[in-house]
């Protein structure tokens, strides 16, 4: 990630502990190469071997306490106004900081609903702990997931731009893909053929290579997560894809859906256009009542009840989730109320926040069709980031 960026994102955090009145956040880690704490991802950058404290508090003021061995990398980064180095132990220079800011309300990195937000280890925070021991600051501490949630989700004017030239890559190799769908091939050889033009154009994948991209081919599809098989495309058949990018180190996450047109056809059988069609209008239903101040839970049961109401079965997942620098990124999603989700189908949408909107449905005797769009809050509604798939993706094998 850029400079700016982490500058953007720092500026971004003083803006929200205002916001949440949350005096101090308070980043503890020791050893972040080998267990990272995703937080430093959004405001810290470099890696610290001894035990760290990086603390942005709603003044605008920002610290690092580091080990004195590592604090010219932290200097030379220039993100943080006070750099301070330590020799022995972290616990003095930690006390008198926070003696000096006086802190009502310190949140930290835990959360039982995001593992984003959850990065500070049980055995950090008993040590951190033992570093606070009597000043009373140890009972002052509290959760950080609505700061990293709101930080996570609340794409800058650089992050969005650069999340917008993911999708318009990836939408350029989803067109190469149109052109090698035919019958005969396999789901894996349409993997590799996409995997090979994105690492010739120097991009990453999106997620773990198993399952990216996912390529589904005709009846009885594997799972949504699962990789491809060798089972080979078949004339008459629907083909779908799952994909995404790491561009510039930021995810992108599209879906889209191919028929494969059977001898004598000119056009998609009726179920074939139906099931498409369904999926197609409850994204755009759920698009025209996004906006900020909503709930996930309620954009979910738009898809959900619309795709039900026209005789399909529900989809076994969350309507989509969040995109940021992990493919599944921030907390709050559109999600139904199942305890999987913990809290965050209920957490209220906010500007800026880029979110999948991926329902899906079974075509009996064809395969699935199943869109993702990538969209971005508002003030007043959301935008597509995605051109729209509005229509069958048709492969003629004449």
């Amino acid at each position: 990630m850029s400079k700016q960026i982490f500058k953007e994102k720092i500026a971004q955090t003083v803006d929200i502990l205002k916001e949440k009145d949350i005096d101090m956040w308070l980043t503890f880690v020791r050893e972040s190469s080998i267990n990272h704490d995703a937080a430093m991802d959004m405001v810290v950058g470099n890696n610290s071997t001894w035990e760290a404290a990086f603390i942005i508090n709603k003044d605008g003021d920002t610290t690092a306490i580091v080990g004195d061995m590592e604090e010219e990398n932290f200097v030379k980064a220039g993100l943080y106004k006070n750099i301070t180095g330590y020799l022995k132990s972290i616990r003095e220079p930690l006390q008198e900081y926070l003696k000096k800011k006086n802190p009502e309300k310190i949140a930290i990195n835990f959360s039982k609903t995001s593992v984003l937000a959850d990065g500070l280890t049980h055995g950090m925070f008993l040590k951190l702990l033992d570093h606070l021991k009597g000043t009373g600051f140890e009972n002052k501490l509290t959760g950080a997931e609505e700061i990293i949630s709101a930080l996570r989700g609340r794409k800058s004017v650089t992050e969005l731009s650069i999340m917008k030239e993911a999708v318009d890559e990836t939408l350029k190799i989803f067109d190469e893909a149109t052109n090698f769908i035919k019958p005969g091939v396999s789901e894996i050889e349409v993997a590799e053929h996409i995997k090979k033009i994105t690492f010739d154009k120097g991009f990453e994948l999106g997620w773990e290579e198993t399952h990216c991209p996912a390529v589904f081919a005709g009846p009885n599809p594997s799972g949504p997560h699962m990789g491809p098989s060798d089972k080979k495309i078949q004339k008459g058949t629907l083909v779908n894809m799952d994909f995404g990018i790491m561009y510039k180190g930021y995810c992108s996450d599209l879906q889209r859906t191919w028929y494969v047109l059977n001898d004598g056809e000119e056009k998609p059988p009726e179920p074939v256009q139906k099931g498409f069609e369904i999926i197609r209008d409850s994204i755009q239903k759920v698009a025209k009542a996004l906006k900020p101040g909503v709930k996930g839970v309620d954009m979910d049961a738009i898809a959900r009840n619309y795709i039900i109401e026209n005789g399909y079965p529900e989809y076994a997942h969350g309507l989509g989730h969040q995109v940021g620098k992990t493919v599944h990124d921030g907390v709050a999603g559109l999600f139904p109320s199942w305890e999987r989700y913990g809290n965050a189908p209920f957490m209220e949408l906010e500007e800026n926040q880029v979110f999948t909107i991926e329902p899906r449905l079974p075509v009996e005797g064809y395969g699935v069709s199943t869109l993702e769009e990538e969209v971005y809050l508002t003030k007043e509604g959301c935008e597509f980031i995605s051109t729209p798939q509005l229509g069958l993706i048709l492969i003629n094998t004449k």
